[in-house]
Parts: structure tokens; C-alpha cells; sequence
């Protein structure tokens, strides 16, 4: 089996902005695939494809970048450990019940996109406790390891979690009459980042050419909660790309499109570095 994550550091840290993508995972256990129910496109429609690719560029700029080894529809890094699911889960009590559990998106996920089943039935408690202990607790240590880096270098940690979206997910959705967005920007409704960050954010993709809004439909899940203390200088902002701007979401393909969003992507990472610049490291002062 692979290691949990991957992590590519940069040469020199030189921000405190880390760039993550607990979605992108594409290594699917072979027991997975003979268990689920799907086919090989259908099991990876909650996958957020190539996105470790987009934001291949962010350690060149001074940032790490850790990805996911593993796919969110195996174990989902983007919730609590605790949002066991009774419904795909053995022997778990039907006490704790949140939207995402009742969905059936808990850490280790009962559907993938559209409602479809992943299994014919539960999987053990042990296996998806083996899940957790092998891969989401690993991936949050060494996520957790490089923001207290960054805050303990440069006063401040920025977490830039990168997802991406079907263009579906976003039928109707406008702000101000404009034209559907491109890009969804979750802080929890201010709760996990400063404005001032979002609003750098938000300004780098639109000057991109690029439409945006926040918090609807995706504001943030528990890696924002986790990671975004604003008041103690932990900042955490979900990113959300709309699928259809870079891949072909039916062949699951890079589209033609890609090399043009992975340059927008670099010049968003490299604007946020930017508005953070050489803050002189609190170890050097």
C-alpha cells in the first residue's frame, strides 16, 4: 500500500501558506474495487481529479503541498473520524447523526455523486478503523505538522485547501444576476479565515477572468472547522473549482483547458504569497 499522503516541500520555506488536496487521491485499493458495487468511472465521480496536478506549481513559489494518496470515496479526510456512518459501518450506534453522516458522506463515505451506493452492504468496524488509523490520522498529523511550521515561523499559518466541484453541483447558482460561478470560496461564513484573505482570494480569481462566490453551496467542512482559528492566526479557506474548466467530467481526462486553470491556479497561490511576503521568520528576528 502507499504512504497515506504526499508531500512535496518546497526548497526553501518561504510563507506561511500551505496548499492541500485531501480529495485528489487516485490509488484505489484492489479489495475496494472488488467490493463496491460501481464501475471504474462510477466509484471515482467524488474524487476531485488532477487537482494535485493544478496546484503542482505551489512549492516552487515557497509553499508545501500535501495531497492524498487515497480516495474520498475509501476514507473521506474532509470530516471527523468520529462521522461514522451506522449505515455502512458495523456496529456503529445510531447516536451521532450530522447532515453529512445522514447523506451518507461520513469519513468513510456510503455514496458516491448523485446518491449512488458504493457497497452491497456494511463494511467491518475494524476495517474502517484501520482506514482511519492508517491513512486519515497520518494525513492530519502531517497537516497539523505543517501549520504549527508555518505559525511558528512566520506568526500566522494559511491553509489553502483546494477541491472541485461538478459543474452540476452548481444549476442555478448566481450572485447578483451574474453569470454561475467558477469558483466557491468557504470560510465557514468567517469563521475560519480573515476577511482580508478572502478578499485577496477572491480578487485573484477575478482578475483572472474567473467568477466567484462564497459559501453557497460549499462553505467549508471539517477541515475549515479544524484548522481556521482567525483569532489565533490559523487561517483555512475551501476551494472550489468547477470541474468542467479543466477536465472532461464524463472520460475523466484533462481537457484542453487544463495548462490555462494550472497557470490561473499558480498566479492565485503565488498572489495569496504575495500579500504575505517577506515577513521576516520570527526564528531569524
Amino acid at each position: 500500500m502507499p504512504p497515506a499522503y504526499r508531500l512535496d516541500r518546497p526548497r526553501d520555506l518561504l510563507t506561511p501558506v500551505v496548499v492541500a488536496t485531501p480529495h485528489s487521491g487516485r490509488y484505489y485499493p484492489p479489495e475496494f474495487l472488488a467490493a463496491t458495487v460501481l464501475d471504474s468511472q462510477g466509484i471515482r465521480s467524488s474524487e476531485d481529479a488532477f487537482m494535485d496536478m493544478l496546484v503542482a506549481e505551489a512549492p516552487r513559489l515557497g509553499a508545501p503541498l500535501i495531497a492524498a494518496e487515497y480516495p474520498r470515496a475509501w476514507l473521506d479526510l474532509n470530516r471527523s473520524p468520529d462521522e461514522m456512518d451506522p449505515a455502512v459501518v458495523e456496529g456503529v450506534p445510531r447516536g451521532l447523526q450530522t447532515p453529512r453522516i445522514s447523506s451518507g458522506l461520513g469519513v468513510i463515505p456510503r455514496v458516491v455523486a448523485n446518491g449512488r451506493a458504493i457497497y452491497r452492504g456494511k463494511i467491518s468496524r475494524a476495517e474502517a478503523e484501520t482506514r482511519i488509523a492508517e491513512v486519515w490520522r497520518p494525513y492530519h498529523a502531517a497537516l497539523g505538522g505543517l501549520m504549527g511550521e508555518a505559525q511558528h515561523l512566520y506568526g500566522e499559518a494559511v491553509l489553502l485547501d483546494f477541491h472541485s466541484m461538478p459543474h452540476e453541483a452548481l444549476d442555478g447558482v448566481t450572485r447578483g444576476g451574474q453569470r454561475r460561478p467558477d469558483v466557491v470560496l468557504g470560510d465557514r461564513f468567517g469563521a475560519s479565515a480573515a476577511a482580508e484573505l478572502v478578499d485577496v482570494l477572491e480578487a485573484a480569481f477575478v482578475a483572472e477572468g474567473l467568477s466567484v462566490i462564497r459559501n453557497a453551496p460549499f462553505a467549508g467542512a471539517f477541515v475549515t472547522q479544524h484548522y481556521g482559528r482567525p483569532a489565533r492566526g490559523r487561517h483555512a479557506v475551501q476551494i472550489e473549482i468547477d470541474r468542467a474548466l479543466y477536465m472532461n467530467e464524463r472520460l475523466l481526462r484533462p481537457s484542453g483547458n487544463f495548462d490555462t486553470m494550472k497557470r490561473i491556479v499558480t498566479n492565485v497561490i503565488d498572489r495569496v504569497i504575495a500579500t504575505r511576503p517577506g515577513r521576516v521568520p520570527l526564528a531569524a528576528e
